[in-house]
């Protein structure tokens, strides 16, 4: 799969960057508000213009002149954006004019020697857009004149996005290679888990939260097989960001998940499921990945006959999207269980390159609308004429039928678990896509 690139919307506070992902995204998932240092952490979100897909990342405002301790960890995080960033849309606000503030930012920007669109935001009128002229002495070009709030010339923007990304990455490694990546919380084991399955001294471990700063590629063998595992930073929350030169980045970690075949999710026995692991898993989950709940420290756990089916009912009854992920329980110190990691990992990938002829496909459908007809919608019925398996990594499905609308999605989650109950698919989300038939 090749990685789509990052456009980072950095600026000032409260210049309307919120609003602008908003837009873009085309629905509502920052906060906006009209105060500034609202937006804390940064979001993402893939967006699609002309055919062309890339991910954009809304950061907290960049207040070089205050000294409070939000606003520093804000900086930081959105420096951090600015570092992984494929392209950096400046934002500005069109009614106040440049301030000191902007100049420093620009001043940031011009030596990240990244590719930067600035644009000047509120000019809610083609009246207006003269004032952008103002911001040439910037010296980042030409100034985009847009208002967010109402959608002005954003077309004009998102032409100009799509013309500065980079050309599309080619896969940096061959189909035969299983990609694995390693996710979790900081100190949950995943680099004592990574030095365990490799059996040696690969990554650094420490007691120390946060010690894996970037995401680090190691090659490996077994048997026949081929990998590549990945140690990524640990996930944690804005507010535990406390010393300015830790450079650690969720925006790393989402691009190890992107190009990651399976993500091994680990999680820590003696915290359970909390919030990060929530997004991160949901992350994999939509971009179609193989996930394998990794239960690391298993020995601190006091047990009886029933811990272990506790644990995992609790997982799945928190993250009953991806029920179809295997749990394992292992101690990264003591090595327990972790061979049979690999085992896993290899039934995994066989479940994600499955394919099912459109045949049985088709007798199998054709059964369960039979035994569970579709809702009618005003009278009219859902008739599925065709379906076959288009793709892999995730297996992916294309229903053709008489009318898309007709499909409701509880429907789609119906045919879903019986295809599921018949092949499986253990350890990968599946797609069902429908379109019209002709």
């Amino acid at each position: 799969m090749k990685r789509l690139a990052f456009v980072a919307i950095v600026g000032r506070p409260n210049v309307g960057k919120s609003t602008l992902f908003n837009y873009l995204v085309g629905k509502r998932i920052s906060i906006v508000e009209d105060t500034p240092g609202v937006t804390r952490d940064r979001l993402y979100a893939e967006v699609e213009w002309t055919g062309r897909n890339f991910t954009l990342v809304d950061t907290g405002g960049i207040d070089t002149l205050s000294e409070d301790v939000l606003f520093k960890q804000m900086r930081l995080q959105a420096q951090v954006a600015i570092d992984e960033a494929d392209l950096i849309v400046f934002l500005v606000d069109g009614r106040q004019g440049v301030t000191a503030a902007d100049d420093e930012v620009a001043r940031i920007l011009r030596h990240t020697q990244k590719p930067v669109l600035l644009v000047v935001n509120k000019l809610d009128v083609p009246a207006l857009f003269a004032h952008a002229a103002d911001f040439c002495r910037l010296g980042l070009g030409d100034p985009v004149p847009i208002s967010a709030a109402n959608g002005m010339n954003i077309g004009d923007l998102l032409d100009l996005i799509v013309n500065r990304l980079p050309a599309a990455a080619p896969p940096e490694y061959g189909e035969d290679i299983v990609k694995l990546t390693v996710m979790g919380r900081p100190n949950v084991g995943k680099s004592s888990l990574v030095n365990s399955i490799l059996g040696e001294e690969r990554v650094i471990v420490s007691d120390i939260p946060g010690t894996t700063r970037d995401a680090v590629d190691t090659y490996f063998e077994r048997g026949d097989s081929k990998y590549v595992i990945v140690d990524t930073a640990g996930l944690r929350k804005q507010a535990k960001v406390r010393e300015d030169i830790e450079r650690y980045s969720v925006m790393r970690s989402l691009r190890a998940v992107d190009k990651a075949d399976i993500c091994l999710m680990v999680i820590d026995a003696t915290e359970g499921i909390l919030e990060q692991d929530k997004k991160i898993i949901g992350y994999a989950h939509e971009k179609g990945k193989g996930i394998i709940f990794v239960v690391n420290k298993w020995d601190l756990v006091v047990k009886d006959d029933w811990t272990a089916d506790k644990f995992k009912q609790k997982i799945y009854a928190e993250l009953q999207f991806a029920d179809y992920a295997p749990c394992i329980f292992v101690s990264a110190k003591t090595g327990q269980r972790v061979p049979k990691i690999l085992e896993l990992v290899s039934a995994v990938h066989a479940e994600q390159t499955k394919r099912v002829r459109a045949s049985v496909l088709m007798e199998l459908v054709t059964e369960a609308t039979v035994v569970t007809p579709p809702p009618q919608v005003r009278g009219k019925k859902l008739k599925i004429g065709y379906v076959t398996q288009t793709d892999v990594k995730p297996p992916t499905f294309l229903f053709l039928v008489n009318d898309p609308l007709l499909m409701h999605f509880s429907y789609l989650r119906f045919l879903e678990n019986r295809i599921r109950a018949v092949y499986g698919f253990s350890g990968t989300s599946i797609r069902l896509l429908t379109r019209k038939k002709e």
